[in-house]
């Protein structure tokens, strides 16, 4: 195997190298979010504008209380990853808080359509449609395939 195959299969990581990633996601169920960020900001040099990094950052972003920040990272993942229901969902509600409901009421609605019945957790489903029912609009239902 090249040495190619071997570092791009760790994610640019050489051998030995934490998972930073991983490392920020067990940080962040642990509430350690500053630390979280730092190990998503090195999970970034080793993957650029990697989606899940840029969600997880968003995540973390809003819970210390840094919105622009958030939707700068979600905004940065949708653009890696355009489907992605979680950004959508995210960016919609931080949207919201800044009075941007149109803006808002459009990633709702994509999360919607994006989300999957089966996979997304249902308080999550029935926020977004309270949500767009409470702004007066239509309502479409989450993807069952």
């Amino acid at each position: 195997m090249t040495w190619w195959k071997i570092w791009s299969r760790s994610g640019g990581r050489r051998a030995g190298e934490p998972d930073y990633y991983e490392e920020g996601v067990d940080l962040v169920r642990h509430g350690h979010y500053h630390e979280a960020l730092i190990s998503f900001r090195l999970s970034l040099k080793h993957q650029p504008r990697h989606a899940a990094t840029l969600e997880q950052m968003a995540v973390v972003y809003t819970h210390i209380g840094l919105a622009d920040e958030a939707v700068r990272a979600y905004a940065a993942a949708l653009e890696e990853r355009p489907r992605s229901p979680a950004a959508h969902y995210g960016l919609a509600f931080l949207l919201l808080r800044k009075g941007a409901e149109g803006e808002a009421r459009r990633h709702l609605e994509e999360f919607l359509v994006l989300a999957r019945a089966d996979r997304e957790e249902p308080r999550h489903l029935d926020h977004a449609r309270r949500t767009l029912q409470r702004l007066g609009a239509p309502v479409a239902e989450a993807a069952t395939n």
